[in-house]
């Protein structure tokens, strides 16, 4: 889109105000509110910010100002606050794109990606729980009958928070989030809302998008939204998986192989890239997994539902949810992530290079792991004894 595309835009739908917006080491989104005759600004100096004053930039009082260019291409209308748009932002410092600033890191990423002639893609399956606070200052599930011991795809759940589910999808649909499916989860109160895939930096905008339209839609039918990835120690925690594939011009999936020896339909690339993601699992998780309650929900045991889906272990299995990554035939699933690691936060900002480590790592780390594999009919404490013996490591 031009400048003047978007002066169009704005005016023909009465927007007054843009948010020159950008998110933190943590994924919360910051912004300010620009007055649309001042677009030009936001496109080439910047909206000013104190990096000081924001998490993970590494600044001191002393420091710059963190500047927020905008990129013309995320332009959208913000439906829950008429009369906004918003505008997501490359992070800038001395006229520069700045080093902390994840977006512009992902950025690189994906150039070095597209010199090979690689293209990443992302899809996102974001959870959150919808929670009221009571009198004495605890929070709870929004819905007071929300009370099964195992609610996953609950019908009542789902039906009895409708008026919020629907007032968040309209909102993100009607600015091209193509959102294809929610259900209520494996906690009390929690959902999880699923989107199309598309290219990283595109899906890593939509999902800050998710985030802040279901907080402020929540926040005005009286709920509190929360991506806090455990807020209750006996309850399932929240997460957000990653679905990862790479392709080039004439295919869109280099990560699919019908003729996987394994049967988990996986390419040699893959297996490259899956090798990758295990030798830096412990790295990388201080990075997708960014907060001490985050590693709480890093654990092995099992939640009131008597399921356990926490990717505890450093592994890979065609359908083991306690792996860290996950083969959902022909793609990679990298289940550590959680609501704080959003954007294209410092989760993909290492991606690419840590999944493209080669095939050396590919044979240190996939070859010598035998898949968790899914046995039908078999105990968990059949498959416990099954893996024991197996290199599988923690994230711990």
């Amino acid at each position: 889109m031009s400048p003047q595309a978007a002066r169009k835009f704005l005016k023909d739908h009465h927007v007054k105000y843009i948010l020159a917006q950008f998110v933190d080491i943590h994924g919360a989104a910051k912004a300010k509110a620009v007055p649309v005759d001042h677009l030009d600004m936001v496109l080439n100096e910047g909206a000013g910010f104190a990096g000081f004053a924001l998490w993970g930039f590494g600044m001191g009082p002393h420091g710059p100002d963190y500047m927020a260019v905008g990129d013309l291409s995320t332009l959208s209308l913000i439906p829950w606050m008429p009369g906004f748009a918003r505008l997501a932002c490359y992070g800038h410092v001395n006229g520069k794109p700045y080093q902390y600033c994840s977006r512009v890191v992902l950025k690189r990423q994906l150039d070095a990606l597209a010199k090979r002639g690689l293209t990443l893609y992302t899809g996102i399956e974001p959870e959150f729980m919808l929670l009221k606070r009571a009198g004495d200052g605890s929070l709870a599930p929004v819905d007071d009958t929300d009370l099964l011991e195992k609610p996953c795809y609950d019908y009542k759940g789902l039906a009895r928070s409708v008026p919020f589910l629907e007032a968040m999808v309209d909102s993100l649909r009607a600015v091209g989030i193509d959102v294809y499916q929610i259900d209520h989860e494996d906690a009390n109160a929690q959902f999880e809302v699923n989107f199309t895939y598309g290219e990283a930096l595109a899906s890593a905008d939509r999902l800050v998008l998710v985030k802040m339209a279901a907080s402020e839609i929540a926040k005005s039918m009286g709920m509190i939204a929360t991506f806090m990835p455990k807020p209750f120690s006996n309850r399932t925690g929240t997460g957000a998986h990653f679905h990862i594939s790479l392709g080039n011009g004439k295919v869109k999936n280099l990560f699919h192989d019908d003729n996987d020896k394994n049967g988990m339909g996986l390419s040699q690339m893959a297996y490259h890239f899956a090798g990758g993601v295990l030798a830096h699992a412990r790295a990388l998780t201080a990075i997708v997994a960014p907060t001490i309650n985050s590693y709480k929900r890093l654990v092995v045991g099992r939640a009131l539902s008597g399921a356990t889906w926490a990717p505890a272990y450093i592994a890979y299995g065609n359908n083991n949810r306690t792996a860290c990554v996950r083969v959902p035939y022909g793609r990679l699933e990298l289940r550590l992530p959680d609501g704080p690691a959003t954007l294209t936060s410092p989760a993909r900002r290492f991606l690419p290079p840590h999944g493209w480590s080669g095939p050396q790592t590919r044979s240190r780390q996939t070859d010598q792991r035998e898949p968790l594999r899914v046995v039908a009919g078999e105990t968990e404490e059949g498959r416990n004894r099954r893996t024991a013996a197996k290199p599988q490591g923690s994230v711990g």
